[in-house]
């Protein structure tokens, strides 16, 4: 990605969120949340992640905006984890550590549960709590030369089961023990090998092949999409809840959507859904 100041149309940084290190942007039907830290590559602070959650709130709550894409910018890194700078600051008793780590669990989870489709844009370092995010979304973009580690064993942090759960989900038990046992640094190569990302391209090419999905994906059945996003977490719990799925199918034949669809094949143009 180009640097956050660089993209199409990017407004100034909203001054409600508190904070010029966290940008967010929407155009086309696709939203932008940018972690905006260059100087120490994008790592993040108590006040970037309670920006970050406003963010995501505005995102989920706008018919608008059908894809989110979260991305770093700078050019060096995704996200490199958690700004240690402020660590006395804002982790310096038990009590800011909690308060410090339920904030953080809220912007993942509130990633992990966004009803739209998610898109991670990677160029760089992914590192920690940015492998943490990256994890939470639905797909993963990176450069030939991004890297990606959890360094947790170097330094002694437990870690939740939320955040483990997600990435054995991803990548399975083997690759998660051994991302978490070695903390070492894994190549784009070896993370596209253990289904860690999607794709991985030229460093040239990222930003395009990630608006290309991310308006190919804008531009189908709302409904659709966000059925088949809720159904593919349900079939990941042990017990799924067969009823909501079901419910979700039946709604998705009964929109408005369903019968464009329809009318859209045989009249031989493109479908132009409304997400209803």
């Amino acid at each position: 990605m180009p640097d956050a100041q660089a993209l199409p149309g990017l407004p100034p940084p909203d001054p409600a969120l508190g904070t010029d290190k966290m940008l967010s942007h929407a155009e086309g039907g696709i939203g932008w949340m940018i972690f905006n830290n260059p100087a120490r590559h994008n790592a993040v602070s108590l006040e970037m992640w309670v920006a970050a959650e406003r963010i995501l709130a505005g995102f989920a709550a706008d018919p608008a905006v059908r894809v989110l894409i979260v991305t770093g910018a700078g050019g060096k890194a995704f996200v490199s984890g958690a700004d240690i700078s402020k660590f006395e600051s804002e982790r310096g008793s038990k009590e800011a550590v909690e308060a410090y780590q339920a904030q953080t669990a809220r912007v993942y989870e509130a990633l992990a549960a966004f009803p739209k489709p998610t898109l991670a844009a990677i160029r760089g370092h992914c590192i920690g709590g940015g492998a943490a995010l990256a994890v939470c979304c639905d797909l993963r973009f990176c450069t030939e030369a991004s890297t990606f580690g959890i360094p947790a064993a170097k330094l002694g942090l437990g870690y939740p089961l939320a955040g483990i759960r997600r990435l054995v989900q991803l990548v399975g038990p083997s690759f998660t023990q051994e991302m978490f046992f070695t903390a070492r640094r894994f190549s784009a190569a070896e993370a596209q090998g253990m289904g860690l990302v999607n794709r991985v391209v030229a460093d040239a090419a990222l930003e395009g092949a990630v608006l290309d999905y991310a308006t190919t994906i804008a531009g189908n059945a709302p409904l659709t999409v966000a059925a088949v996003k809720a159904i593919v977490a349900e079939a990941l719990k042990a017990a799924p809840d067969e009823a909501l799925c079901e419910r979700l199918v039946l709604g998705c034949f009964a929109s408005e959507d369903y019968a464009e669809g329809r009318r859209a094949f045989l009249e031989k143009r493109p479908p132009c859904f409304q997400g209803r």
